[in-house]
């Protein structure tokens, strides 16, 4: 496809889903993708094929459907490790979503590299997936939780993060590549860069950002990243996490069972070489297939491409919402700063109560804390209103929500 030009009106013919009305006579206009996208046919229909076709476990048996299963299974791997550029195939861990991905490493590496008066780096506008595991391991090990700040625009307080470095007691950053609240895209290269100047490794929360822009991880170097199939096209209940070969050889296995073992004995068992090592028991084969379409349907479109449409509608989704009296943006202005999530309030009206406002016009956004109560508590209120696009979503249905957004000032008389 060509650089720059994506034909959304195409797109939107492969989710028969968009093609639903509700409450009434509205077309459904789905502005929740920060959540989760929705799936196209060519993922529903790898799915379906796997369960008709050839439905078996992996990596145990020799009969066809096992091959097969097998084979499908793997080429996924391979094909996410292309997608972000990693170094080694075996450098890619499946695991049931971003948040067990990021307690796989807690509990591994952390419990071998964090120590007592250590220090675990993290910011005011991470998810709680990547607050509460570093919360868990800090208090277990008697360690220290410290939170680089974000500012009134948005912005990373990069001046915090050079002054827990310079403690010398740092041994672990663990940060969202891009904000699911404030949309923020941090200056990932130059956070890396600093750390491994200092011999620090680096967690990347990749959950909003893999998604919706290209990711290189030997670009910018991380250590780890963590990122799930649901929030760009694929299936729930699969979630990656890759980990650099030379430490993920040095790390304990996560979950002890089947398949993630070579030999087991009464007293002793030997473990399998990596990534199986810690793929413990059955995964979740057919979603795990049908994330390779998901990825297969991404690079078609190719994800320059995915993030100049992003650019363009929420630069437009920007300028139309400043246009609404009373409302309160909060995060960076400048598009290009950020992803496609756009976080708001409009007067004293509640989230709740404006998104089942929205929900009567067939809007679906987002209302609530959205997992990130540490960085409510730095802004200042309860909860917020999320609309957050993606690959389908047309300029047309910002229209629809910034109308339903005027409606609701008038019952609320703001």
């Amino acid at each position: 496809m060509q650089k720059g030009i994506l034909n959304v009106s195409k797109i939107r013919e492969d989710f028969p889903i968009l093609r639903r009305i509700v409450n009434g006579n509205n077309r459904l206009v789905y502005l929740d993708n920060a959540a989760t996208t929705q799936k196209p046919m060519a993922v529903i229909n790898a799915i379906t094929d796997y369960y008709m076709n050839y439905n078996s476990n992996i990596h145990r048996a020799v009969h066809q459907l096992a091959e097969e299963a097998t084979l499908a299974y793997e080429s996924t791997r391979e094909k996410i490790a292309k997608f972000i550029n990693a170094r080694f195939i075996e450098e890619i861990i499946f695991t049931r979503n971003a948040t067990e991905a990021i307690n796989l490493i807690s509990y591994t590496w952390g419990s071998l590299n964090i120590n007592q008066d250590d220090i675990v780096v993290i910011t005011e506008f991470e998810h709680h997936s990547n607050i509460v595991p570093w919360q868990i391991l800090t208090h277990r090990k008697g360690a220290h939780l410290k939170y680089i700040g974000v500012d009134d625009d948005g912005y990373l307080r990069l001046k915090d993060y050079q002054k827990y470095l310079e403690s010398g007691r740092v041994k672990l950053v663990s940060i969202s590549e891009m904000s699911n609240v404030l949309g923020t895209i941090v200056q990932l290269k130059e956070i890396i860069k600093i750390a491994h100047e200092k011999g620090i490794p680096v967690l990347v929360d990749g959950a909003q950002s893999v998604p919706h822009m290209p990711v290189d991880v030997q670009s910018t170097d991380c250590d780890f990243l963590a990122f799930s199939a649901h929030k760009m096209l694929g299936p729930t209940g699969v979630g990656i996490l890759y980990v650099k070969k030379e430490i993920l050889e040095k790390m304990p296995p996560f979950i002890g069972g089947g398949d993630m073992i070579k030999e087991v004995h009464k007293q002793k068992t030997m473990y399998n070489d990596i990534p199986y090592k810690f793929e413990a028991g059955t995964p979740n084969i057919a979603d795990v297939i049908g994330f390779a379409s998901a990825i297969d349907y991404l690079k078609a479109i190719g994800m320059d491409n995915v993030r100049q449409h992003e650019l363009e509608i929420t630069q437009y989704a920007l300028n139309a919402l400043r246009g609404v009296e009373g409302l309160t943006i909060y995060g960076p202005l400048d598009s290009h700063h950020r992803g496609g999530v756009l976080s708001f309030n409009v007067g004293d009206i509640h989230p709740h109560d404006l998104a089942t406002i929205m929900n009567e016009h067939g809007v679906a956004i987002r209302s609530g804390h959205h997992c990130a109560q540490v960085l409510m508590e730095r802004l200042d209120v309860s909860a917020t209103s999320r609309a957050s696009f993606y690959i389908y979503n047309t300029k047309e249905e910002v229209d629809i929500l910034i109308n339903v957004l005027h409606q609701a000032r008038r019952i609320f008389r703001i």
